[in-house]
């Protein structure tokens, strides 16, 4: 089954949608304007229900099948946060608010989800309940957790819940996705090291903690090289260090920040054990002291396998044969779908976005190109999941 023809006929119609939504790009939970239009085009469309404000500044948009006979309820989330970059593309809907940009296409998320609500709205071609998750504050805010943690799952009903996301590189009209971990966890830390300030001429009278934090950073990579099973994945990095200020004064303090990614709990548990044993005595052999702050963030994205498989079969119809790869590596991003996942079965998907800049980067661009396949997709799960009787 290739692309729906009525969403083809709708792709430029969503197409401007989503060029409006690059053009006013908003932050974490401060989404009101995109969360607004997405409440009233869905009211607009005839869904059933419309609720704002779950989650913070979530919508959550409900449309019912012919019959409902089947009791089935199927989620289907879109992402609208932007970035906070500064845009470098020239192109004609770029940002018109510098400092933020859609750099990680979540503007094409949510028209692809829009577009789907104004197809399932006029067909209703399925036996049950779909339900449409417009979620904010992806990007660091938690913002799935958020939703999850407003009783969104249990207050619609939701039985399986599937996400998507847009991949460069990977050609327009295909998919990737595996079972099991998808993406990583991620989880942050600030370092604090305290030792002895004074003269540069006198280092023998201080605690240097320009010293300490090199060998900190040196030692930390051994974590990942040689605690962690060669065969299992994890990234630690340090992406920020500050201590001193001019030439001549060995500095009192000093402050690092990082990341850890990871696949597995277990390993997960490793790295940050060892991060603070770490610290504790590269400090303590100097005599140093150190302190770590370390902040569990997103879980793991894990797929169900058998609504991973469910869910290449149902984009294999789309794209044709070989147009699906479930044999993807897992990727050491985090995503914060992985809270829904967590509450409920489902999948996360990769739609191919074309020969464009990465996500995170000045130049990046949704491909609207891709909206057809995102928008079929999302249809066609809902009327195969729940076929009409």
């Amino acid at each position: 089954m290739p692309v729906i023809n009525r969403v083809a006929e709708m792709a430029d119609e969503i197409a401007v949608w989503r060029r409006d939504f690059h053009e006013n790009p908003e932050l974490l939970f401060d989404v009101h304007r995109t969360a607004g239009i997405a409440a009233r085009m869905c009211r607009d469309f005839g869904c059933d229900e419309v609720v704002e404000g779950i989650g913070r500044t979530g919508v959550v948009a409900v449309i019912k099948g012919r019959s409902n006979a089947s009791g089935r309820v199927i989620g289907i989330r879109a992402d609208m946060d932007a970035l906070p970059i500064e845009e470098a593309t020239n192109l004609p809907y770029a940002s018109k608010t510098p400092g933020k940009m859609h750099a990680c296409g979540h503007d094409g998320h949510t028209a692809v989800l829009l577009g789907t609500a104004k197809y399932l709205a006029e067909t209703r071609n399925f036996d049950g309940t779909a339900v449409l998750i417009f979620q904010p504050a992806e990007e660091g805010g938690g913002g799935g957790d958020a939703m999850v943690k407003d009783g969104m799952m249990e207050r619609f009903g939701i039985q399986k819940v599937y996400g998507l996301h847009n991949m460069p590189g990977v050609p327009v009209g295909t998919f990737a996705l595996r079972p099991g971990p998808l993406m990583a966890a991620a989880d942050h830390f600030d370092i604090h090291v305290e030792g002895k300030g004074g003269h540069a001429a006198r280092p023998h009278e201080c605690i240097d903690t320009a010293l300490v934090v090199s060998q900190l950073v040196t030692a930390l990579q051994a974590i990942v090289s040689r605690n962690v099973d060669p065969l299992k994945s994890a990234v630690i990095s340090i992406c920020m260090i500050k201590t001193g200020d001019t030439y001549n004064v060995i500095p009192q303090t000093a402050h690092l920040k990082g990341t850890t990614r990871t696949l597995e709990e277990d390993v997960r548990d490793l790295c940050e054990t060892r991060i603070r044993q770490v610290v504790d005595a590269i400090c303590a052999a100097h005599g140093a002291t150190g302190r770590v702050d370390y902040r569990r963030g997103y879980p793991v994205t894990k797929n169900d396998p058998e609504e991973t498989q469910f869910l290449a079969s149902v984009a294999e119809a789309i794209g044709g044969a070989r147009s699906v790869d479930q044999t993807i590596e897992p990727l050491m991003g985090a995503e914060d779908f992985s809270y829904m996942l967590e509450s409920r079965p489902g999948a996360y998907i990769f739609l191919g976005n074309g020969d464009t800049a990465g996500v995170h980067h000045p130049a990046y661009d949704f491909n609207d190109a891709a909206i057809p396949y995102g928008v079929s997709l999302w249809a066609k799960l809902v009327e195969t999941a729940m076929p009409a009787s």
